[in-house]
């Protein structure tokens, strides 16, 4: 791997270390009473502005920031906000299936709108990585993958946004990795207020849960800070097919924490699956720069 690619490559597997690990403290938000959307608007909110104070001299920029921006800030906003909902109220194996078809939306994504090429070792590594998601989410009693619920049609609408979010991200180069997360953070928290009419928590329990709850609501705030940033870094500097790929290492790290966290059991085939992702990860570092 070249020096100039570890830095981004280290920070996409920071980020989806992260991500990875994320679910559990929106999983006790909801044991709290925060429903997923009122814990999306409190957590993203409050990443909004700790990250606006911090990288507040790439404000100015944003007045000037291209249509693109605006529709990348709309997609990964909407595809955070409809993922949390979708594991919170769907069978979380059958979402994470579904939402995991990202790679295949960048494939298309990527090639109309960066015009990246996917050569024969990209499309071997791409199909390396999806062989490790299917070996680790496949259940056989699960059926075919096509969504029966509209918990599992928001997982598929939230796998496509991300794969729409991230190739934009790649596109405004001319913007900051700063100015990006903001209005990612921005989005995200804009899409949960949208639905927070709709939300089945009441305003008085929420309130309540927030208070009882708030150095967790704190810590996912900070935390989505820093996911956010490494991941804009990464995506500013990776071709989008590759970088796709590096993503679902995600999964790997899900599979321990489910594992440490919520004691779910790890199976072979859990660890074949992720011995694909990663040898997909380190084929995909050691691939020619674009």
């Amino acid at each position: 791997m070249k020096p100039s690619s570890a830095a981004p490559v280290l920070a996409l597997l920071v980020g989806a270390s992260l991500w990875g690990v994320v679910w559990y403290p929106f999983r006790l938000l909801a044991a709290a009473g925060l429903d997923g959307v009122w814990s999306t608007v409190a957590t993203y909110g409050l990443a909004l502005v700790a990250g606006a104070v911090i990288f507040r001299a790439h404000l100015p920029a944003l007045r000037r920031m291209p249509a693109a921006a605006w529709v990348m800030g709309a997609a990964i906003g909407w595809s955070n906000l409809g993922y949390v909902l979708a594991i919170l109220e769907g069978e979380v194996m059958r979402v994470l299936l579904l939402f995991y078809l990202a790679p295949l939306w960048t494939v298309p994504l990527a090639r109309f709108i960066l015009k990246e090429r996917l050569d024969g070792w990209g499309a071997l590594v791409i199909a390396l990585a999806m062989a490790g998601a299917a070996t680790m989410l496949w259940r056989p009693d699960l059926g075919v993958p096509w969504p029966s619920s509209f918990a599992e049609w928001l997982g598929v609408a939230s796998g496509f946004l991300f794969a729409l979010g991230n190739v934009l991200v790649r596109k405004l180069e001319a913007m900051s990795d700063a100015a990006k997360s903001i209005v990612i953070w921005a989005g995200v928290t804009v899409a949960g207020l949208v639905h927070l009419p709709g939300s089945g928590s009441g305003v008085a329990p929420a309130f309540e849960a927030l208070r009882v709850s708030w150095p967790l609501v704190v810590g996912i705030g900070i935390s989505l800070v820093a996911m956010s940033y490494l991941m804009q870094y990464g995506l500013s500097r990776l071709p989008a097919n590759r970088a796709i790929v590096i993503l679902l290492f995600e999964l790997v790290v899900a599979a321990l924490a489910a594992y440490f966290l919520a004691g779910e059991t790890l199976r072979l085939q859990d660890w074949i699956g992720a011995g694909f992702i990663v040898g997909a990860c380190i084929a995909s570092g050691r691939r020619k720069a674009d």
